[in-house]
């Protein structure tokens, strides 16, 4: 994989293709009990691909709460059945590929610059909701991240790998 592909730590002025500007992004590990990690299936992708919660920071919000404000979004799970147990040491980003650039995203960014989190689930399975107001999945289970980041698009397992590295030891491993 190229430089341009890599998972790295940026600076928030750094841009992605075409000079264009990363999104601004807040990321949720969350976790049940045995350390697995919640992947849902993406509703508008036909191949099979799964991902964490994720979603845009919006101007002025803290990241933190972004990342609450989308877990709840896209799983239902409201904020007290959850536990920030850690944050990612640095910001971390991704290029889009070449074909999707312009076409995602009203064609204003070239990647995402993505600030994660890791929650602990504190609620019972039949409190997901994954059937929200706009839904972005269709299924969702429990995974190890062996078996997140073996399902999530290409483009992105960098990241899923760095921020697994950054969790590693609340994880499960099986």
């Amino acid at each position: 994989m190229n430089e341009t592909t890599k998972a790295r730590a940026i600076k928030p002025e750094d841009s992605g293709p075409g000079g264009l500007p990363y999104r601004p992004c807040a990321g949720v590990v969350l976790i049940n009990d045995e350390g697995k990690v919640f992947a849902g299936h993406r509703i508008d992708n036909p191949s099979d691909a799964w991902q964490m919660p994720q979603g845009g920071i919006d101007e002025g919000e803290d990241p933190r709460a972004a990342a609450l404000r989308e877990l709840r979004e896209e799983t239902g799970i409201p904020a007290e059945l959850c536990e920030i147990l850690a944050e990612s040491p640095d910001w971390v980003r991704y290029d889009l590929p070449p074909e999707l650039v312009g076409r995602i995203w009203k064609g204003r960014y070239g990647g995402q610059r993505q600030k994660w989190y890791l929650v602990r689930f504190k609620g019972r399975d039949d409190q997901i909701d994954i059937a929200t107001d706009h839904p972005e999945f269709d299924e969702w289970r429990w995974m190890t991240p062996r078996e997140v980041a073996e399902k999530i698009v290409p483009f992105k397992r960098e990241v899923y790998d760095r921020v697994f590295a950054d969790f590693a030891d609340r994880l499960s491993k099986s």
